[in-house]
């Protein structure tokens, strides 16, 4: 909802006003995703990329 938006938005600027980086966690959709770049956010990870795999899975697809 708007009020998580905005608290969101509000942390992300706190951070770039201290100059840290700002990593979102647990992004499972392309609209959480461009909700997170279009404010600023561009360290993204969760479901959205990958769910948790297996080592041996990862080192397959990072050699395709």
């Amino acid at each position: 909802d708007e009020s998580d938006r905005e608290i969101v938005r509000t942390i992300i600027a706190m951070a770039k006003n201290l100059h840290m980086n700002v990593i979102a966690e647990g992004v499972e959709t392309k609209e959480q995703k461009e909700f997170l770049v279009q404010n600023g956010c561009h360290e993204i990870q969760g479901y959205f990329y990958y769910k948790p795999l297996p080592i041996t899975e990862i080192n397959i697809i990072l050699k395709n």
